[in-house]
């Protein structure tokens, strides 16, 4: 008989020493929970740079009235001014008065153009038995032109996509007859089509030119 061969299996590994002076492991550190304000959206430390500060701090008052005395009661205004003379702190508080004034005037601007912004859903005639449905003006009222287009194609499981319309400009091309669909859908808010007045809603149908060939 031969003779037996050593076992193959591997030393057992070495057991680590345990350095009995080592510190303890650090204690796992909590995230930072940072407030932003529910006007501009900054750090109320930053309002200041943007064009809302007296709502700012209106919001602030009411919310959170003991970062309000951190940064703007007397104490802390006269230590955030300094040497400013008097004549500066005026010139300083009628500057910032005229950019809020400004930037609210924007605003109010962008709002009334958004509210007269129509959206135009068509439904056009490619023959009698064949139509597609496009979508115009969506983005007026910040809607994501590609998203909206994902939306359609899901909900109707059919093609959607972004082109460009005669005029140059992007609308939203779906194919088949879905335009009182759609119109449903604007109206109910569904996904991201929201913020829309129903009011700002026209359908128009585009029939095919006689003669055309079918």
């Amino acid at each position: 008989m031969g003779k037996k061969g050593k076992s193959s299996a591997p030393d057992p590994a070495p057991t680590e020493a345990v350095d009995a002076d080592a510190p303890p492991a650090a204690e796992p550190v909590p995230p930072v929970v940072v407030l932003y304000c529910g006007v501009c959206t900054y750090p109320p430390e930053y309002c200041e740079f943007g064009a809302s500060l007296t709502r700012c701090k209106e919001w602030l008052k009411e919310e959170h009235s003991d970062l309000f005395d951190k940064y703007y009661s007397e104490e802390a205004l006269q230590t955030k001014v300094g040497t400013l003379s008097l004549q500066a702190q005026e010139k300083l508080e009628k500057d910032m008065a005229k950019k809020e004034v400004k930037a609210e005037a924007k605003a109010e601007a962008a709002l009334k153009k958004k509210m007269a912004s129509q959206i135009i859903i068509k439904r056009i005639e490619r023959t009698k038995r064949k139509h597609i449905t496009s979508v115009f003006g969506l983005e007026a009222f910040d809607i994501d032109l590609k998203k909206a287009a994902k939306q359609f194609a899901s909900k109707f499981a059919t093609g959607a996509s972004v082109s460009k319309n005669p005029q140059g400009l992007d609308e939203i091309v779906v194919s088949g007859d879905v335009s009182d669909e759609i119109l449903e859908m604007i109206e109910n808010e569904v996904g991201i089509l929201k913020g829309i007045p129903a009011d700002n809603v026209e359908l128009v149908e585009e029939k095919k030119k006689k003669g055309a060939a079918e």
